[in-house]
């Protein structure tokens, strides 16, 4: 989490969140992100082809509107997913409502929603609050906070990342970008985004971009954090990734900024690693290094491979080095790779040279070492250029006893 004392939102938007009772709980369950003035704006969705109705209505709405938003509206405690024609008229009923009370076309307002699937969305218990919740808004950053804390579902912790980075305008003068996101995840996550627990990230910056150039921004980011993310293998029916850009600094950004690209890229990969820190029940979180693969596709693959396989994760669950269970997961991966060629360490520790136990391989050293909260595996292939950092958990019985209780 980022010093408080440092922190300064970009300029050009409020937030907001309220309570409208679909959280069993009782806690704040919707959220809003109003601009000024509709935002330019990019988006990726999952690759699931069931999805939700919101995604459904987001991307005919940024279809009308040439990528233009002015409210972003997200509940939790209800996906609003596999609803039929009810879902989808709930979702275009909060832009409606929502486009009354803030004066703004309907297809100016982006849907989100999290939570279980195949319940009827209450679209009436968001439209009953919007009105209080329109004059609570503000641009500090409590309100910024309310509105990360109301979109967690499993979550348990807020997730949140912050970047600001100087650039020149045309007088000469230096100006300063501001970008602040926030996000929820914990389970149901390998977000497979497109272009390319529900992963939902809202990202805003005051630069002025425009909604084409800020799409290839938001596709290179998303590439390289959110797309290299995974607790359970799942790739839920929600998955969402915002990036709206509001123009009030003055500030123009035009395609290929390396300062814009880098401070985008932090801000997504430190988002991605909240998820994946807070996955649910887990005791790891592993970074995976693949190197040497053919090429960058197979690294990713092998990285999947380990990364969804119940016997690594399990593995790591109960901090056994079983590198065995890595070379199956490898084997299987559909990756060009040659057996008798493949070096694993662990951390600093050599544990497999050239296909087979390392000479130096000291088992309660790797132990000691996989019981860590957080460590890294290093996989070289020798097969060529291609790699890929990859970030994982481990998979706990905590985890399975949250998913079998999820919905009673």
């Amino acid at each position: 989490m980022a010093d408080i004392a440092q922190i300064l939102l970009p300029e050009g938007f409020q937030f907001g969140a309220a309570t409208a009772g679909l959280k069993k709980s009782g806690r704040p369950d919707f959220a809003l992100i109003v601009a000024d003035e509709p935002a330019s704006a990019a988006a990726a969705f999952t690759a699931n082809r069931v999805t939700a109705a919101p995604l459904i209505v987001d991307k005919q709405n940024l279809r009308a509107t040439g990528g233009f938003v002015r409210v972003v509206a997200i509940n939790a405690g209800n996906a609003n997913c596999a609803a039929g024609e009810a879902g989808l008229a709930a979702a275009r009923a909060t832009c409606e409502a929502a486009a009354e009370v803030f004066g703004c076309e309907p297809e100016e307002v982006f849907p989100s929603s999290t939570g279980i699937i195949g319940v009827p969305l209450q679209a009436e218990k968001l439209i009953a609050v919007l009105p209080a919740l329109a004059t609570a808004l503000g641009a500090e950053l409590d309100h910024f906070q309310q509105a990360a804390q109301a979109i967690l579902t499993t979550d348990t912790v807020e997730k949140t990342a912050f970047a600001r980075f100087d650039v020149e305008d045309a007088d000469g003068a230096t100006r300063e970008i501001r970008i602040a996101a926030f996000g929820k995840g914990s389970g149901m996550i390998h977000p497979q985004l497109v272009p390319h627990a529900t992963m939902l990230v809202y990202i805003l910056t005051d630069a002025a971009v425009e909604p084409s150039d800020l799409q290839a921004y938001l596709n290179q980011a998303i590439e390289l954090s959110f797309n290299r993310i995974s607790v359970d293998g799942d790739t839920s029916t929600n998955d969402t990734v915002l990036l709206l850009a509001s123009a009030a600094s003055g500030v123009a950004i035009g395609p290929g900024s390396r300062a814009f690209t880098h401070a985008l890229a932090h801000v997504c990969t430190s988002l991605a690693r909240q998820v994946v820190a807070d996955g649910e029940g887990i005791t790891h979180v592993v970074e995976l290094h693949i190197e040497g693969a053919a090429s960058d596709a197979d690294a990713l693959k092998i990285a999947k491979a380990i990364a969804h396989s119940p016997l690594v994760k399990t593995a790591w669950a109960g901090n056994d080095p079983n590198w065995g269970r890595l070379m199956a997961a490898i084997g299987y991966s559909g990756a060009d790779i040659n057996p008798n060629r493949i070096d694993i360490r662990f951390g600093d520790f050599e544990i497999c040279r050239d296909g087979g136990r390392a000479a130096a391989f000291d088992e309660a050293a790797a132990h000691a070492y996989v019981s860590q909260p957080e460590f890294s595996i290093g996989i070289q292939l020798n097969q060529g250029e291609g790699s890929c950092v990859f970030w994982t958990t481990d998979l706990t019985v905590e985890y399975i006893h949250i998913n079998a209780d999820y919905s009673t």
